[in-house]
């Protein structure tokens, strides 16, 4: 059978690693690297919430997404500079507060904002699923320093949530893919999974032919092995 790029089998990830406490200043953070692509999460709270749920006695979790500019080979520019924040960026920064406070009880968290920034360091495919397993370990920090801080009693629940990309490449189902995989994938998915084995959200589009029913099931398959995968990594990440 014809190995992959990097050499790996089909249903094999990257190295993962996650390193916290990078950030000194911030309540979580973690930076995660998968393969070649590294992302920096860091997690703000801040004892108000959003006008529109004071006094509701619920707390809020967001994301904000972004790419340093030599991110990738070549040099992209900030979008501060152009002035707006691109509709992927829009997307995927949505993408990683919805996922994030699907798993997290808002109101045992009371009127709380956590904020978690997502920057790409280095891309090489799986930024966005990256920066969501990330930013669950950086999420799960900064509420045990809400603890440790007096702001709040006890923590909130937060249940386990990990992302990871899978694919059809050349007729055969990959899981985890790099970007080079990903640029001529025939089918590209990302999986957002919770600890339970519930699905979060599914992005799945075919690039060229449609796929199957069975495909899929093969696709959401790998990703809920490489999530369980990824789970272990984020629990050792968070470790006392």
């Amino acid at each position: 059978m014809t190995s992959r790029v990097d050499g790996r089998a089909a249903d094999e990830l990257r190295r993962v690693t996650i390193e916290t406490g990078v950030q000194e200043f911030a309540e979580g953070s973690a930076l995660i690297a998968v393969g070649r692509t590294r992302v920096l999460c860091a997690a703000s709270a801040d004892t108000t919430v959003p006008r529109w749920m004071k006094g509701t006695g619920r707390g809020w979790v967001t994301a904000e997404y972004a790419m340093l500019p030599r991110a990738t080979s070549e040099r992209t520019p900030r979008e501060s500079t152009r002035g707006r924040v691109g509709g992927r960026t829009h997307e995927i920064q949505r993408l990683i507060g919805r996922a994030l406070r699907s798993v997290v009880d808002l109101d045992e968290l009371g009127e709380i904002t956590i904020q978690v920034d997502c920057d790409v360091l280095q891309a090489d495919g799986g930024t966005r699923t990256a920066a969501i397993t990330g930013a669950w370990v950086a999420l799960s920090l900064a509420l045990d320093a809400t603890v440790a801080s007096g702001v709040r009693s006890a923590r909130p629940r937060l249940d386990p949530l990990a992302a990871v990309s899978v694919g059809i490449v050349d007729g055969r189902p990959l899981l985890d893919l790099c970007y080079v995989e990903d640029n001529g994938a025939d089918v590209d998915m990302n999986v957002v999974m919770a600890g339970d084995g519930r699905f979060v959200e599914l992005q799945g589009t075919a690039e060229h032919a449609p796929f199957t029913r069975a495909q899929a099931d093969a696709l959401l398959d790998l990703a809920a092995a490489g999530c369980a995968q990824l789970f272990a990594v984020q629990r050792a990440a968070v470790a006392p």
